[in-house]
């Protein structure tokens, strides 16, 4: 019986190592949608201190990063599938010119990160 037990503690390990890997480099999920004359970025971040990310955004690229450091020494962890550090590059359906960038805002609360872009006026071009 103690041979099995290790065998399903160290599968659950690897399990949970491995869903935390996938987590911090695939996820986490997105959206992103016009609001006006706003670009709309909302990302789940359950877990993270808003002190303890990032965001970066350079012509359409939006980069996120975030980490939490966990003391786990004060910790007996037998299972454990958050992430601790996410990085993310975000493809933007527009390149921010600088101008709109800077004034660029970000929420976060209960989880949700809300990243709000002004969209520079597009103009329509008349055909003559």
């Amino acid at each position: 019986m103690g041979v099995s037990r290790y065998v399903a503690k160290e599968i659950m390990k690897e399990i949970g190592n491995r869903s935390r890997e996938f987590y911090e480099f695939v996820l986490p999920p997105v959206d992103i949608y016009e609001d006006g004359t706003e670009l709309v970025v909302i990302v789940d971040l359950p877990g993270f201190q808003k002190k303890d990310i990032h965001i970066n955004i350079s012509k359409d690229i939006l980069t996120l990063r975030a980490k939490r450091i966990i003391d786990i020494e004060s910790y007996a962890i037998h299972f454990s599938q958050r992430p601790n550090m996410i990085e993310k590059k975000i493809p933007l359906p527009y390149s921010i010119p600088e101008d709109d960038n800077v004034k660029s805002k970000a929420d976060y609360a209960n989880g949700v990160l809300k990243i709000r872009i002004p969209i520079s006026k597009m103009t329509n071009v008349p055909i003559t």
